[in-house]
């Protein structure tokens, strides 16, 4: 294979149909963003929106806001613009809660209305926060469930008559390895097991076809890949010819069927709206619609080229400029296999990360060892990865991470 040089990233920088949407938000000079699968950057339109929300909103027309601003409309609003970017209807998406109670109100609703099974069948390497909610969760329920973790290739063997519910991450925080959603589905589908997807690390960066692979049930994040900002709301899918029968037990006044009648007895809402709980959070929920304003008129299955090309170009140069300095590549290289990141395994990992953010090469580590880097398509640049890479050739060469204060350990890494 002829060598990559800088030129050639360049070149492919000309030519990339989505170069425009680098303009969509507000990037630091002097930063490579690669840390968009923990949060996205800031868009544009967002610091005015908000203001706009808190300052005449709020502050001017006070609580005639929730009709004359529509807040209320805010949480299907949101999950309306997300529908087409993960292959769902309108009306089947709602924003609201954290990814943790997300997940706790369908994993509590799924198993108090199952009568099959005893097992939850998780992957060992799933977001820790699933694990714990699921853990909290057997507690709650008295020990009458069994959590059954598996390895990644061994999930769909491990999913049999015992299994009461499936909980899975599409994409794996760690390695950005992606199980193979649609036969999974289909496996759980015919054996009548309720399935929850969790599509943090999938929504926005990994095409999805929710309603052509028959997922009833998913939940995600909004400030990875959405950019909806810090802490932004998480959403809740829930397939329309499941919400029927789907029955909620953290029921709160917003999933009621007529919450401002403020009846003494709780009936359910008939739509998505059921998912809801509590009064949703109007000004998150305002920067959470910009950040998904900034896929407007852009087709997934380009944005998921792109990824790949960013992807492959990252490997490739890792074992071009790389090869003799410890890192193992721990992201699948089948293109197939893998989400939008890219991962790497060193021993000095946590101090070469912090050394690459001190140069403006943003990416996290997660231990033990392992350096993420988020490749996000509407504004990261092949040059950028080039940049990167050459950064870390020379750091390995000089040993200019090796230096105290790249190894004093960070709250948040």
């Amino acid at each position: 294979m002829s060598t990559i040089d800088r030129a050639h990233c360049e070149s492919r920088d000309l030519d990339d149909p989505l170069r425009h949407c680098r303009d969509r938000f507000s990037l630091p000079n002097g930063i490579v963003y690669l840390d968009g699968n923990s949060l996205g950057p800031l868009p544009k339109t967002a610091p005015e929106a908000v203001s706009r929300c808190v300052s005449a909103e709020w502050g001017d027309g006070l609580i005639s806001s929730w009709n004359d601003a529509r807040w209320i409309d805010l949480p299907a609003r949101a999950g309306n613009l997300l529908a087409p970017l993960i292959g769902a209807r309108p009306d089947e998406i709602v924003f609201g809660d954290s990814t943790s109670v997300s997940l706790f109100k369908l994993a509590a609703a799924l198993l108090a209305s199952s009568s099959r099974g005893k097992n939850i069948v998780s992957e060992t390497g799933n977001f820790p926060t699933d694990i714990y909610i699921l853990e909290g969760l057997i507690r709650l329920l008295g020990g009458r469930h069994d959590l059954v973790r598996a390895d990644m290739g061994d999930v769909e063997a491990a999913i049999d008559d015992e299994t009461a519910l499936v909980v899975l991450t599409h994409v794996n925080y760690r390695s950005g390895a992606m199980h193979p959603m649609a036969r999974i589905t289909e496996k759980c589908r015919s054996m009548g097991i309720p399935l929850i997807w969790d599509l943090c690390h999938s929504a926005g960066a990994v095409p999805l076809d929710l309603q052509g692979d028959g997922i009833e049930y998913a939940i995600g994040c909004g400030y990875k890949y959405l950019n909806g900002g810090p802490g932004a709301p998480a959403f809740t899918y829930i397939r329309t010819s499941s919400q029927p029968a789907f029955d909620p037990v953290l029921t709160g006044w917003f999933s009621h069927a007529r919450p401002f009648k403020f009846e003494p007895d709780y009936d359910p809402h008939q739509s998505i709206a059921k998912a809801q709980v509590g009064t949703p959070p109007v000004i998150a929920l305002t920067g959470m619609v910009e950040g998904l304003k900034t896929f407007d008129d852009v087709d997934q299955n380009t944005i998921r080229t792109k990824s790949l090309a960013l992807s492959d170009l990252f490997m490739a140069l890792v074992d071009q400029e790389l090869s003799e300095h410890g890192f193992e590549i721990v992201t699948p290289r089948n293109a197939d296999n893998r989400g939008s990141q890219v991962s790497l395994v060193h021993t000095q990992g946590y101090a070469i990360m912090q050394y690459l953010i001190a140069k403006g090469f943003v990416g996290d580590y997660r231990e033990p060892g392992l350096l993420r880097f988020g490749l996000t398509p509407l504004y990261l640049r092949f040059a950028d990865i080039w940049d990167c890479i050459a950064c870390m050739r020379d750091a390995m060469e000089t040993g200019a991470w090796d230096r105290p204060e790249f190894g004093e350990r960070k709250t948040v890494t």
